[in-house]
């Protein structure tokens, strides 16, 4: 139905939603449609489009669009209607804490400067340690690291997340690369503790991380820098999403 204007709501998402990237589909969905909510494109009490027409645009199963849905509603930002005139429809937003404390780190972090240099570090330290092989101590360093992350209870899943990125650029070989990208981690974990853990990204994540501990072990440092890439861009959506302010 259009507005007053002669606009559809539909209309007013074009400059936001885009076909997403197939590596990362959960996470730039959410991203994008969390840009759509928290900017007031689709205002409080308005129904976003229909789950066929947001897969169809974001070019993503209607599972994976339900699961984007499921985490906005849980996260009190749209609700579900039943009915005829039912569907997803979006909430009047209410300021909360942790929204100021929000605020007040995203005033302390240039997101995108510390989003950018964390990936140039990232790939830049996965590169390096395929490229230039681990002996049999820091083969098993990394397996370790990875496997604690399988284990991790989901308390205390970004702590050892951590431990496993900082182990990566450590063997880098590189102990400047390994002391930039420690600063820059606690930045990007400042900005992390604000948005809840997804199960869907978790387990989209620790795919991500086998896949790169594979790579380099395997000694293929293309492929170990492109799933890096891949990983850091699916965070990066993440945060994005979140952290996009809404209107004053």
């Amino acid at each position: 139905m259009a507005d007053g204007r002669g606009e559809r709501p539909a209309d007013r998402l074009a400059p936001v939603l885009r076909p997403v990237r197939a590596g990362n589909g959960f996470e730039e969905a959410l991203e994008q449609i969390l840009q759509v909510v928290r900017l007031g494109l689709v205002a409080a009490g308005e129904r976003l489009p229909a789950e066929r027409e947001l897969a169809e645009r974001l070019h993503i199963s209607r599972v994976t669009l339900r699961e984007v849905l499921k985490v906005l509603q849980d996260e009190g930002l749209v609700e579900s209607r039943r009915g005829r005139y039912g569907g997803t429809f979006v909430r009047p937003r209410r300021q909360s804490a942790d929204e100021d404390e929000l605020r007040r780190r995203i005033d302390k972090v240039d997101v995108e400067d510390t989003l950018r240099f964390r990936e140039v570090l990232e790939v830049g330290a996965a590169g390096l340690c395929a490229a230039h092989g681990l002996d049999d101590a820091q083969a098993r360093r990394l397996r370790e690291a990875l496997a604690a992350t399988h284990d991790a209870p989901l308390a205390d899943y970004r702590r050892r997340d951590t431990l496993l990125h900082l182990t990566l650029a450590e063997l880098a070989g590189s102990p400047s690369l390994a002391a930039q990208y420690a600063a820059v981690r606690a930045g990007v974990n400042e900005l992390l503790d604000c948005i809840p853990l997804l199960v869907r990204n978790l387990e989209h994540s620790q795919a991500q991380h086998t896949a790169l501990v594979e790579a380099v072990l395997e000694g293929d440092a293309d492929g170990a820098r492109e799933v890096m890439r891949e990983h850091c861009a699916g965070t990066a959506a993440l945060l994005r999403g979140f952290l996009t302010a809404p209107p004053p």
